[in-house]
């Protein structure tokens, strides 16, 4: 079974990393980079998914760690 996807969110002056569905962040980053890496531990761990947001909070790319259907569709 898979753990739960990590979000990574803008916060005021910093970038956070959530899990989803959690009330509460994670953990905290200066960087967009440095919470990117930090989800991407947890979801390896947890054989789940990274979605990161931008600046905008849309959600601009998708990386998934153990998830994956195999053999995978098409």
């Amino acid at each position: 079974m898979s753990g739960k996807n990590q979000h990574v969110v803008r916060r005021d002056n910093s970038w956070a990393v959530r899990g989803e569905g959690n009330k509460r962040d994670t953990s905290h980053h200066q960087t967009q980079a440095d919470a990117e890496r930090a989800a991407r531990e947890i979801a390896i761990n947890q054989k789940s998914e990274v979605l990161i947001h931008g600046e905008n909070g849309r959600i601009r790319e998708r990386n998934s760690y153990g998830n994956d259907p195999f053999p995978p569709p098409g």
